[in-house]
């Protein structure tokens, strides 16, 4: 029997020993059934092409997309490169979203990991453990209450980035694990830094649907001379959701990666 995301909370609490700083402010007005617009964006801490940190910016450019839930990764908690700035908290400030984050490790008199934003309450959320790779890694997963009453799972991820692939297998294999519990439908989304056809996507193909890109406008990375698809966006159950448009977005400057739009609807 698969276990409830309540009980995938207190094992995921187990492996980290603590709960992602979460603000559950948002609240959405959307009707019963209607489409959500998920975004997974890799935010480099604000830090664009033109070497400036400028959150605010960052902040712009989700606007314009106006979307209903955010995965971001590489965001910064209190860390001095950035300002000392929560970021996660002020993006979710500037956009009017909740907002929860879950750390990779301490750096720079505070913390580095990985954000999910949302128009709807975050019931909880929490960061589970993945094996260390060249850096520590968790993935944030979030319940998300929507307008109807219906509950989501969002998971946020953000795998090694080295050539070998075998710390991002390892994260994923073990992730995989933790998605086999959920018993709510879930969005899957992140920087898998990982090329289709690779084994660590199939995992993820084996358990979910990608929310594929346009085959002439599929690359992610960088921003500047798009030339790799590293970042995606999968659901699951396939036959819980509907399936609306994809795409990665033209911005070149904000960060080194490209934001991934997509639309989805979750059946009645």
């Amino acid at each position: 029997m698969r276990r409830s995301l309540l009980g995938l909370v207190a094992l995921a609490a187990a492996l980290t020993g603590t709960l992602a700083s979460c603000a559950s402010t948002g609240g959405g007005s959307a009707a019963p059934g209607a489409e959500l617009r998920v975004v997974t964006y890799n935010i480099r801490h604000g830090r664009g092409m033109d070497d400036s940190v400028d959150l605010a910016r960052t902040a712009r450019v989700l606007r314009a997309l106006a979307p209903d839930v955010v995965g971001l990764q590489e965001v910064d908690h209190r860390v001095r490169r950035s300002g000392g700035v929560d970021q996660a908290a002020a993006l979710g400030g500037m956009l009017g979203m909740a907002h929860a984050f879950g750390a990779f490790m301490e750096y720079q008199g505070g913390q580095y990991g990985l954000a999910i934003l949302s128009r709807f309450p975050v019931v909880r959320a929490t960061p589970v453990r993945l094996p260390d790779g060249n850096e520590p890694r968790v993935a944030l997963v979030a319940e998300l209450r929507l307008p109807d009453g219906r509950s989501v799972a969002v998971v946020n991820v953000h795998f090694d980035w080295v050539d070998d692939d075998g710390f991002r297998f390892a994260q994923a294999r073990a992730l995989t694990s933790v998605l086999d519990t959920l018993s709510l439908p879930y969005i899957l989304l992140g920087d898998f830094n990982d090329l289709p056809g690779s084994r660590t996507l199939a995992l993820f193909h084996q358990r979910a649907a990608e929310l594929a890109k346009p085959s002439d406008d599929r690359f992610t990375f960088s921003s500047t001379s798009p030339a790799r698809e590293i970042d995606f966006i999968f659901v699951s159950p396939a036959d819980a959701w509907i399936a609306g448009a994809v795409r990665a977005i033209t911005e070149p400057v904000a960060s080194d990666h490209r934001p991934v739009l997509a639309t989805v609807g979750l059946e009645r």
